[in-house]
C-alpha cells in the first residue's frame, strides 16, 4: 500500500516511511486537524536496523518529522532541510532521544 501511495501521491517507485497529507483547518481551536500521516511500518523496521537505531526512537523521528510536515516544514532545499532538522533534533532531544543526523556505527 505504501509503494502504492507513494507513486500516486509523490510519483516516486518504491514505499516510503511515511506520507503527510495536510488538511486546511475545519475549525480552529486547540484540536484542530493538522492532516494525516501514512507510515509504513516494515520501512521503519529495516531503516532502524540499517541506521543502528532503536526501533522506538526512529519512530518518534518518523512522526515528529510527519507532523512538521503538516504543519508546513519541508527539506526540498537545502535551507529548508537545515531548518527541518534543526528542529526534528530540538523537539526529539526534548523526549530524551539522540540526534537521528548524527552518525552511528555498526555494531
Amino acid at each position: 500500500e505504501g509503494t502504492e501511495l507513494n507513486k500516486q501521491y509523490r510519483q516516486k517507485d518504491g514505499p516510503t516511511n511515511i506520507l503527510s497529507f495536510p488538511l486546511e483547518p475545519l475549525f480552529e481551536g486547540p484540536f484542530a486537524h493538522l492532516g494525516d500521516l501514512v507510515i509504513c511500518a516494515p520501512v521503519l523496521e529495516s531503516e532502524a536496523k540499517i541506521q543502528c537505531k532503536t526501533l522506538i526512537s526512529h519512530w518518534a523521528h518518523i512522526i515528529i518529522h510527519g507532523v512538521l510536515h503538516l504543519l508546513g516544514f519541508d527539506h526540498i532545499t537545502d535551507q529548508d532541510a537545515e531548518i527541518m532538522e534543526n528542529l526534528e533534533v530540538a523537539i526529539l532531544e526534548q523526549f530524551g532521544y539522540q540526534n537521528p543526523y548524527r552518525e552511528t556505527e555498526a555494531p
